[in-house]
């Protein structure tokens, strides 16, 4: 079994305490730093992440890990009825509460401070959900994927957007030496706090990718599980369905 990954590595706090502790941490430059060390390609990655929803045309979507709302604002190009964010670290969800109000959304977009693992709505209400760049963050991954199944409709469809690992040359060098030593000096310079980013490349180091994710998403009963890498293979968006 593979040592878990934690921001802080404090013995006194489980993942899911210094999960919360780094994201309430690094909010005020969440987005600033999501730009940045993404050179902005993470909007297309959204894009994208949104248009595999297409095809159902839900009225109700749950965006799970929300962080600062980008891709439950970015779910709004399908025109639901209710879409509801949730996340674990209030601070970031204070800075999406005011982009959503900004933008007028605050009749769809609800907004709610809770637990991935334990969701607090009742079985099969949401037409999708969605998860982008949290998935990692899961303490028991397994856990997260059988809740969002458990609240997703039959029918319904689950979109993950997650870091992966470029495999070809010269890109996987580029990526990993970015990663390793470009990253967590730019984040300790913008965001004061060197951990969250020397545990991003750690945390994207251990996620089961690919066709490990599929499996685990396949043991928790969703069907047709697929997976589209994304610039590279620089991350990945990963669709499976609720029979």
């Amino acid at each position: 079994m593979s040592k878990e990954v934690k921001p802080y590595n404090d013995a006194s706090l489980s993942k899911k305490e210094e999960v919360t502790k780094m994201f309430d941490n690094i909010a005020p430059r969440y987005d600033l730093l999501n730009r940045v060390l993404s050179v902005g390609i993470d909007t297309i990655w959204r894009k994208n992440a949104i248009n595999e929803l297409k095809d159902i045309k839900p009225q109700s979507i749950l965006d799970v890990a929300t962080g600062t709302c980008d891709l439950a604002i970015e779910a709004m190009r399908l025109k639901p009825k209710k879409v509801v964010g949730l996340d674990i670290s209030s601070e970031m969800l204070a800075l999406g509460q005011k982009k959503i109000e900004k933008k007028g959304l605050q009749d769809i977009i609800k907004l709610k401070l809770g637990d991935s693992e334990n969701l607090p709505f009742e079985s099969n209400t949401f037409d999708a959900a969605t998860v982008s760049f949290g998935v990692r963050n899961f303490e028991n991954l397994e856990q997260g994927l059988s809740e969002l199944y458990r609240v997703v409709k039959p029918g319904g469809k689950l979109v993950v957007l997650e870091f992966s690992k470029p495999s070809k040359f010269p890109i996987k060098q580029v990526y990993f030496s970015y990663f390793k030593y470009v990253l967590p000096n730019i984040g300790k310079l913008v965001s004061k706090d060197q951990s969250a980013y020397t545990y991003l490349p750690a945390s994207v180091q251990a996620f089961p990718e690919g066709e490990q994710f599929i499996e685990k998403l396949k043991g928790c009963g969703f069907k047709s599980a697929t997976c589209k890498e994304q610039t590279f293979g620089i991350c990945s968006i990963y669709t499976a369905l609720k029979a």
